[in-house]
């Protein structure tokens, strides 16, 4: 499973207005990783009243990024405080959206995988306020949330939660065949629950879905790639021992991967055919 989750990114404003709005200038710095920036603006914001609880928000968020970053227990006391004090009542929906994404995220860095899965699952649908990376990053922690819960059961407990991801993640890929979140986990969770020939066809088809996901096609197919040659194919190889030799069934494998990626590369003219 990918070790790391992207950070969310806050609702832009757009127009001029936005331009000389500090807020706005908050959430852009954010957006760009300067969170030092973002922070004393965010703060320079909060000084206006009227808009004092939205900036609360978008310092909560700054503060949790850097509490991953840093790993230093402070930075986080400081983004749970700012996300308590947040009146939810003076936020506009999509800040409401927000502030849910900045408690879900709270909660799974503090391990209450369970928790934050819920509170995810609860925005999932209304995270599209904030744009479709915002709703992919949605379904990626909650399907994280739910996997580090699974790795917290028995073996025999597991296979229910990964279920739970591959039937969220199937309505995905059939609303958005680019969708970056299904793509990864309709592999993944399939690897988890140990069918390993699903999970094989799995990241073949999200190899062809990666080229509509615009920006992130590189991505996607980077993480495909990781999962397909230190996963699925060593476990893959292992369970046709004793019958034969797990090296050269392996070995056997990556050639066949390697070739598919050939052959499918935009730059391949082998075949006759290239996406």
């Amino acid at each position: 499973m990918r070790s790391c989750l992207i950070g969310f990114a806050l609702l832009t404003l757009s127009g001029t207005a936005a331009s000389a709005d500090t807020l706005g200038d908050a959430r852009r710095h954010y957006n760009l990783g300067q969170y030092e920036v973002a922070e004393r603006l965010a703060r320079d914001a909060a000084t206006d009243a009227s808009r004092a609880d939205a900036a609360r928000v978008v310092l909560g968020r700054v503060q949790l990024e850097r509490f991953r970053k840093s790993s230093d227990v402070k930075d986080f006391n400081l983004a749970r405080e700012s996300l308590r004090m947040v009146d939810a009542t003076k936020l506009h929906t999509s800040e409401r959206v927000e502030l849910m994404i900045g408690f879900a995220e709270a909660l799974f860095l503090e391990g209450r995988f369970a928790a934050a899965a819920q509170l995810f699952e609860s925005i999932r649908a209304r995270s599209a306020l904030l744009g479709s990376s915002a709703h992919e990053r949605v379904l990626d922690w909650w399907a994280t949330s739910i996997d580090r819960q699974a790795q917290l059961r028995s073996p025999d407990e597991r296979k229910a939660y990964y279920t739970q991801i591959i039937d969220r993640m199937t309505i995905e890929a059939a609303d958005n065949p680019g969708s970056t979140a299904a793509g990864y986990w309709l592999a993944a969770a399939a690897r988890a629950n140990g069918d390993l020939e699903t999970a094989w066809h799995a990241v073949l088809a999200g190899w062809f879905r990666a080229v509509l996901a615009d920006e992130a096609e590189n991505t996607l197919r980077a993480d495909l790639d990781r999962l397909m040659t230190t996963a699925i194919i060593p476990e893959r190889a292992a369970k046709l021992g004793p019958r034969v030799d797990v090296k050269d069934a392996e070995a056997a494998m990556i050639e066949e991967w390697t070739a598919f990626k050939n052959t499918w590369n935009r730059n391949s003219r082998s075949g006759g055919g290239t996406l």
